[in-house]
Order: C-alpha cells, then structure tokens, then sequence
C-alpha cells in the first residue's frame, strides 16, 4: 500500500503548505491506476474540486463527487478512481497535536457536543455548510497565490477549518475530544480498523505513532501473541464472518481480507477454523 502522507509531506509539485506535522495541499491524482491501497498516519479531510472517487475501509464506502467532504482517520482504505473526470481535491493531513491544541482552545469557551461515542467510525462525510465552503474557497487564494502564507496566518486558517467542524459535526467534535485524553493513538483501534489491509508491521508502528520495537512491545503486552499471529487469526475471522453473511465468493473473500492468493488464504482458513472454506460455507447450509 502507498504512504499517501509521506507522497504529499515529500512531493514538491503540489500546491502545497506545511506547518509542523500538518500538511495541506490542492491535488491533482497522478496515478492512473483504476484501484489502489493508501494509509495516513495522520486524520485527512478530503474536499472535492472535480471528479470523482471511492473511499472504501473496513466498514463502509463513501463515493465523492464534486463539493462534497470527507473526514477519514488515520489508517488505510482502498481507493476507486474513476476516469471520466480529472480528480481534483484539497487535502489537509491533521496531526494529532493541532487538534489537540484547538480543542484546548475551545473548551470553557463554546459548549462542545461530545455525547456520541466516536470509537467505531473509519470515516465520515462531513455536512456542507456556507461557512465551510467559504473556508474552502479562501484557501484556494493561498494554494494558487506565488507566495506562501506566514506560519502565524496559515496556523489560524487550519484552526478555523477545525472549529469549522466543530461547530457542525458532533461525532468529529467527540472524537477530537477523545484525542485530548491520550497521548497517542489506541493500538487496539489502528489495529481493528486496518487488519484485513496489506500493511507491514512498520506500517502498523507509523499508524499507532510508535517505533517498531516499541508496537512490538505494546502489542505483545495487549494481545499475548505477535503481531503476525494476531493479524492472520483476525483475517480468518473476519472471512468466516462474510462467508456466512454475504453472497461473495471465496476468491473475492481472500482478497478482501487482505490474502495474497486462494491459496494461502485455504491453508491458513483451514488451520485456524479447522475446515477449508468452500467445506465452511457448504456447512453453513445445513
């Protein structure tokens, strides 16, 4: 899978800003691949100039089509593009840190609606408002001007874009607020949204905001196994699940659960579930 935030943090020919560990950026996608994986370590809204793409995770899709906007938190998900129109977006990769700081911000000055649980969702539109498409459109002067914006004023454009959101989105505002509450992402939730992708164990680590030894260290502490054994197991389970519920077939099982081959996804099902998966499904008819 591609590090869709080390393309953008490290290529110079986007219209691009970065202010510590936060970039934002007009893009034009050069990949003319009709399916891709991509991960972020960091939060990213997606605004839509033009065209149009699908943003699938584990537990759920979201196609985009021009004005519309998309919060998806760190971690990765398949991306359908679609060629009858050039994909144009504005993209703005949150570190942990600005939100953290705006919600601090915030708190005792305006009422923040933190009720909704935010743990299960992978992403989420965001609702149009006339403030944030203001907001929007103002920072196109920014990415098409010849200079860039002072630190001071590009800080508070990201600030306003946050607050923006805040003032809209209930869940994204108790989610942020969750954030103030660690001091850094729950191994157990980078972990249960993005197993059935085809990450490495850095890749995991870069997730999670750790070094490798230290997510190997976490992760044996949380779960008592290692990683590897953990994420085949997890797959496995999870193509049990779609073979009982679904009408795929075991070839579209295997690669949606992140397996290589039909092959090694067999050997590894029937090792784990005790039977091959074709002999799984047929038994479910009984």
């Amino acid at each position: 899978m591609l590090n869709f935030y080390k393309i953008v943090k490290e290529n110079l020919s986007f219209n691009r800003f970065e202010f510590k560990e936060t970039v934002c950026l007009e893009y034009t996608c050069p990949i003319d691949a009709e399916q891709i994986g991509i991960f972020s370590r960091n939060d990213y809204l997606v605004y839509v100039l033009s065209g149009k793409k699908t943003y699938k995770t584990i537990n759920g899709e979201w196609t985009l089509v021009p004005g519309q906007t998309l919060y998806l938190k760190k971690g990765a998900e398949v991306i359908h593009q679609y060629f009858d129109d050039e994909y144009c977006m504005l993209g703005f990769f949150l570190s942990d840190e600005l939100i953290k700081e705006v919600m601090a911000e915030m708190k005792g000055k305006v009422v923040l609606n933190c009720e909704q649980d935010p743990e299960e969702f992978t992403a989420k539109m965001v609702q149009k408002s006339d403030y944030l498409e203001g907001y929007f459109n103002s920072m196109l002067t920014y990415f098409r001007g010849i200079n860039r914006p002072p630190d001071h004023i590009l800080v508070l454009k990201l600030k306003e874009l946050l607050i923006n959101i805040i003032n809209c989105d209930p869940l994204l505002t108790a989610y942020f607020n969750s954030m103030t509450e660690t001091d850094r992402p729950s191994l157990q939730q980078i972990m249960e949204k993005n197993y059935c992708f085809k990450l490495r164990l850095e890749d995991y680590a870069e997730l999670s905001h750790r070094s490798l030894s230290t997510f190997k260290r976490d992760f044996q502490q949380i779960y008592h196994e290692p990683p590897g054994k953990w994420i085949m197991k997890r797959r496995v389970k999870h193509a049990a699940n779609i073979l009982a519920n679904s009408n795929q077939n075991i070839t579209q099982v295997a690669f949606e659960t992140g397996f290589e081959d039909v092959s090694h996804f067999s050997r590894v099902f029937k090792k784990v579930i005790g039977k091959a998966p074709s002999d799984y499904k047929k038994s479910l008819a009984f």
